[in-house]
């Protein structure tokens, strides 16, 4: 059984290499599933950095995505029968309801074992069905990015409704998950980025309207023209401090801006928060979501027959070769590995 390991270095980064391990097997309360699918995440190249929250100086096996078959069942374990088509969850352990910081010590690729390998062995409570209308591939994208957008729109205390409107900050895995859920959801989406050709195909995905932040580098003014100076009910925070300023002030009041990402790095804001507080705004951060909230994702996206965007396909091989795509900047969706 081949797998990848991430091996923690003198100067801080993680390089993947292949190791032979023997199959693994499952103890009561667990299962055996076969990867057929994978697929990365921005947090995956901060593994690999040494820079992920869950970062640890242990070997670990890389990447929280993946999908595939249950090859083995454990004692004890019901509800699951060999073969069915399942997705694994980011956090192993959170099933429901609060997050607890007990969690972070079982987050997929990062302080325990991931799912680049050709199996893993996992608890039977860290499993979700995969939707009938979903290849693998497509429900390999699910686990973190997916999850993460339906958290930030649809599990806090202001959700999405119809008639609202939602921006997106670039064209990652969340923000365009999260176009494709506010469409389905009935609402409007503005969406930016850098790419003409990329904002084209967000606009083929339902985007309402666009906007080239390299053009117009005040996109925060260009947010509330588009919306007669109202501003948007939801955003997709993906940047972190660069873009934090800017958001507070495209946010229309009584709004909510969903703090996800950390793309322009990891120091405070450069600006007043009391924005927030004139316009009752809530600031939340959100960190991918529980097994109960990647359940109801998957209700949402079956009602709506909701196709994951995949831009580019890697073999297990080329597993290093997927990293350096993603780390480029030149994908559009979701990067997946496959075999």
């Amino acid at each position: 059984m081949k797998r990848y390991l991430l091996q923690p270095k003198a100067d801080g980064t993680l390089t993947p290499e292949i190791e032979t391990a023997d199959a693994p097997q499952a103890a009561a309360g667990e299962v055996v599933v076969t990867i057929e699918a994978t697929s990365l995440n921005y947090r995956d190249l901060l593994m690999k950095a040494g820079k992920s929250a869950s970062s640890g100086s242990d070997p670990v096996v890389p990447l929280s995505d993946g999908a595939g078959k249950i090859a083995a069942i454990g004692e004890g374990v019901t509800g699951w029968t060999i073969g069915d088509r399942v997705a694994l969850t980011f956090f192993r352990d959170w099933e429901d309801g609060r997050f607890e910081m007990k969690y972070h010590k079982a987050a997929r690729g990062g302080s325990c074992d991931g799912v680049l390998g050709e199996q893993v062995v996992t608890p039977a409570h860290s499993l979700v069905r995969v939707p009938e209308y979903l290849s693998i591939e497509e429900a390999a994208t699910l686990p973190c990015a997916a999850v993460t957008a339906w958290h930030g729109l649809m599990e806090r205390s202001r959700p999405l409704e119809v008639g609202h409107t939602v921006l997106c900050l670039g064209t990652g895995g969340v923000s365009i998950f999260a176009l494709q859920l506010a469409k389905a959801a009935g609402a409007k989406v503005i969406i930016t980025s850098s790419s003409e050709d990329k904002l084209q195909r967000a606009c083929e995905l339902g985007a309402d309207e666009t906007i080239n932040y390299r053009e117009n580098p005040d996109w925060d003014k260009a947010v509330f023209e588009m919306t007669e100076g109202r501003g948007v009910d939801h955003v997709i925070e993906v940047g972190g401090p660069g873009t934090l300023p800017k958001s507070m002030n495209a946010v229309a009041a009584g709004g909510s801006i969903a703090l996800i990402g950390v793309l322009t790095g990891f120091d405070a804001p450069e600006a007043s928060l009391f924005p927030l507080v004139s316009r009752n705004v809530d600031l939340s951060g959100i960190y991918v979501g529980s097994r109960a909230m990647f359940e109801r994702l998957n209700e949402f996206l079956t009602k709506h027959e909701i196709h994951p965007v995949i831009g580019d396909h890697f073999s297990f091989e080329e597993a290093v070769a997927a990293y350096d795509h993603l780390e480029s900047a030149g994908h559009f969706g979701k990067v997946v590995i496959t075999g």
